[in-house]
């Protein structure tokens, strides 16, 4: 087809030379590539020098006499485009429009998104770059390889319960957005990426923002934010397949579809996938499913689209790890650490057996229904309106419903610890049960964001939020195994409820921005934000040792966040910045509930960051990007790990007076030619607590220890070469130091350092059938390494003193993951 246009464009350009008139031909596209059909070109000033692009966005003016004029292209929902030609002879002119500013892909710029002034670290990757890793792994591991980011799995292969942390702050400290609504669990501030599986799939962009960074909606950023955006407008109509298989039975099926843009007015597009994976670690299944669907509405001055996207999972529990003893010690130390849990995680043969003869894999839930099942549906209404020139406004309506247990095995537990007596008949009460634990929640909200420009050189950005959460925890027997009388008297009772606890959560914020240029290289930024926040819980909570215990919270908070930058422009690639920002949060519900009596205080972080972010020409070498970024990041009451855990087995949290975080992030690109790339970056930080009083085991005042899970060097390596035209080669390399289990700087309560190697393969072909296949060959773990990269401790007196116990989550040895990727 290219080179049938080719002939005709010298064909009808030689004809134009001999009469002293020109041709101007090329193709419109956008941002992202796309071929716009129907847009308009023309000279201005003139009335029969114009045309309309056809299917593949090409245009062709004939005639045109010899001069200088103005070149212009307007297509509905982009910035129409001008430039000055002078026409002395037959012109080649391709043309990228940019989105126009109401257009919904940019509704979430107003509440959160950083722009290239702003005087933050960020990093942004598009639709290509996360779908090259997007073959099933949930969304950490396609985030792995940007600056200061450590991930892991529970089930070791990247699928199924994933987390991350970033700048050694977990994802209760991340604040995570679609298309500016909050995703933040109210009540944990945790991020379960599993209720979303293959959501990566749907999304245009994510910016990675590290540090407090601007005001915006949902839980306080203490080590950053995470914007994800879906709101990408395709112009054209697609159907795309995406099918993958790999190690441990891994399976994924992913069907997406767009009209694009019908009539220039509307847009339907929707996806269903479909993960599973047997997991690394034994018995850590994952049967994981989802779609999204989308309908919008595109005028000239608004835009306004719904977006509905759902997930459901169900996970065979890995949350346990592996012992100490079992991937490092020795037979008798392992045998010592059975001795000593020979009457808590192991009591039968079975569970014996399953310690003793299984590998580094070795998983403590032998039960065929020890499984998490749990669901979300998003539903999303956004709508943005051009409201004058300098005015745009931007209104976002938002629901989440999640409702969903886990299951677990109880070994000869007594109905009576959990269940009113006189209701049971049977006069043996004692068995192995099996309880349910649910969880039943109502997320709701309004987002409202206006952006004025008041002149050339200040803008405002007004917005806020109202937010409710209402939630129910309650739990369940379910299940007798082995006593026919005792397991009818259960369902006679419907599955018997044991504990129950209703909370609600209300948070108002409000924030007003300003960005104002100085000059034409200095520019100011300016944010204050006020959030308010009501959490009630009451009720009785569950107790693994067959004791509800009361749950009574009620308070409240309001913060006050200000924030300030400047940024001085170097040159239109280069720029330094220096910014403040101020965060804080609220404690969580277990921060209430592990208290012991002792009411949690809320955390504050004053944040200074200090950069330089080159986008070309770096030491006069266009070739050579370089981003750096120094941070001072300084706690006040932080929430840190004390080694001791709860009632349910989970870490518990102190505050400690002061304590801070500072790092070095330095993250470059250099292209050796316009095959060969190499894109490496390097956190280097000092993560410590001032002092703490032990008080859980020797009374003693800890001083200058480490924070946990911080570890002082993050480093990562994309290395990438074209071998021939299509065919990509990726060797991605993640470095991780030694993290701490907890605040005590014992190096036996540590997870020692890691280095990781993946090898990616893209081919890509077009063909007359197809517009585009894809095929992606990826190789994780290439070398074979052994390692954890997470893990827990907790510490008790025992007959001897105290007793430490640790807990790993080793992931997988080398495995891979084949991808097919077919649009029409």
């Amino acid at each position: 087809m290219f080179r049938t246009s080719l002939i005709l464009f010298f064909f009808i350009a030689s004809l134009s030379s001999v009469v002293g008139q020109y041709v101007i031909t090329g193709a419109i596209t956008n941002d992202y590539g796309e071929d716009l059909e129907g847009a308009v070109v023309y000279i201005e000033n003139t009335e029969e020098l114009a045309t309309v692009t056809d299917y593949a966005g090409r245009y062709l003016l004939e005639n045109v006499p010899a001069g200088t004029y103005v070149l212009s292209v307007t297509f509905l929902g982009y910035e129409k485009y001008s430039v000055d030609i002078s026409v002395a002879e037959d012109m080649l002119i391709d043309i990228s429009l940019d989105n126009a500013s109401f257009q919904l892909e940019k509704v979430e710029v107003l509440a959160n998104k950083l722009t290239d002034i702003a005087p933050f670290s960020y990093t942004e990757k598009n639709k290509e770059e996360i779908n090259l890793k997007n073959l099933g792994q949930d969304v950490p591991f396609l985030l792995e390889h940007t600056p200061s980011m450590v991930v892991t799995s529970d089930a070791g292969s990247g699928i199924g319960y994933t987390g991350m942390r970033l700048r050694g702050s977990d994802a209760t400290r991340v604040n995570i957005t679609i298309n500016g609504v909050p995703l933040n669990d109210s009540e944990s501030h945790g991020v379960f990426w599993v209720n979303l599986p293959d959501f990566s799939s749907s999304v245009d962009k994510v910016q990675i923002q590290r540090g407090v960074g601007p005001s915006t909606n949902g839980a306080a950023a203490f080590g950053g934010s995470v914007a994800f955006n879906t709101n990408y407008i395709n112009q054209n109509p697609y159907f795309k397949a995406d099918l993958s298989y790999g190690s441990f039975n891994t399976r994924k099926i992913g069907l997406s579809l767009s009209t694009g843009l019908m009539n220039g007015k509307f847009l339907i597009e929707g996806r269903y996938s479909k993960i599973d994976s047997e997991g690394y670690i034994d018995r850590a299944r994952s049967d994981l499913e989802s779609w999204y669907f989308s309908v919008a509405n595109i005028g000239e001055k608004h835009t306004l689209k719904f977006n509905l996207f759902s997930g459901s999972e169900r996970t065979f529990q890995a949350w346990n790890g592996v012992p100490y003893e079992k991937l490092f010690g020795t037979q008798e130390e392992l045998q010592d650490h059975f001795v000593r849990n020979s009457n808590g995680q192991y009591n039968s043969v079975e569970d014996s057996l399953n310690l003793f003869n299984s590998g580094r894999n070795y998983n403590a839930y032998l039960y065929s229904g020890q499984v998490d099942d749990y669901g979300q549906d998003h539903y999303q209404l956004l709508y943005g309106l051009q409201a004058a020139d300098n005015v745009k406004i931007n209104l976002t309506g938002h629901y989440t419903k999640g409702r969903g247990f886990f299951e677990e095995f109880l070994y000869q537990n007594d109905a009576c610890w959990y269940l009113d007596c006189a209701q049971i008949e049977d006069s043996t009460t004692v068995d192995d049960l099996v309880r349910r634990r649910w969880l039943d929640n109502h997320f709701f909200g309004l987002i409202a964001n206006t952006e004025i420009s008041l002149s050339d050189q200040l803008r405002l950005t007004i917005g806020g939020s109202g937010n409710a959460y209402l939630g129910d925890h309650f739990g369940e027997i379910i299940n007798a195994l082995n006593d026919d009388e005792l397991r009818s008297d259960i369902f006679s009772l419907g599955n018997a409820e044991y504990y129950r606890s209703d909370a609600s959560k209300i948070e108002f914020n409000a924030y007003a921005k300003a960005d104002y240029a100085l000059s034409d290289k200095l520019n100011i930024f300016g944010d204050i934000q006020l959030r308010n926040i009501a959490y009630e819980t009451e009720g009785t909570d569950n107790d693994p040792f067959f004791i509800t215990r009361n749950v009574a919270v009620d308070t409240s908070y309001t913060f006050v966040n200000p924030k300030f930058g400047l940024s001085y422009l170097l040159d239109q690639k280069n720029l330094v910045y220096l910014s403040y920002a101020k965060g804080a949060r609220e404690p969580v519900r277990s921060d209430f509930l592990d208290g012991a009596g002792v009411i949690p205080k809320h955390e504050q972080l004053n944040d200074f960051e200090l950069g330089y972010r080159g986008k070309k020409k770096f030491l006069g070498d266009e070739n050579f990007n370089l981003e750096a970024n120094l941070y001072v990041m300084l706690y006040q009451d932080q929430l840190v790990l004390t080694g001791a855990v709860n009632q349910d087995g989970a870490s518990i949290r102190t505050n400690v007076d002061k304590s801070s975080r500072i790092g070095l992030e330095l993250a470059a690109t250099y292209n050796f030619n316009d095959y060969f790339s190499w894109s490496p970056n390097l956190t280097l930080s000092r993560n410590k607590i001032a002092e703490f009083l032990d008080e859980t085991f020797t009374n003693e005042l800890v001083q200058n220890t480490d924070i946990s899970f911080s570890p002082n060097i993050i480093a990562g390596s994309t290395l990438s070469y074209n071998i021939v035209q299509g065919l990509d080669v990726t060797l991605l390399t993640k470095y991780v130091g030694k993290q701490f289990l907890d605040i005590t700087s014992d190096d036996s309560r540590s997870i020692s350092a890691y280095v990781v190697n993946d090898l990616l393969l893209s081919y890509e072909i077009e063909t007359d059938l197809l517009e585009r296949i894809q095929f992606r060959f990826l190789v994780n773990n290439l070398l074979n390494t052994e390692f954890s990269s997470n893990g827990y401790t907790y510490s008790y007196q025992g007959g001897n003193g105290l007793i430490t116990e640790r807990y790993f989550y080793p992931q997988a040895g080398i495995n891979f993951l084949l991808s097919g990727s077919f649009i029409f």
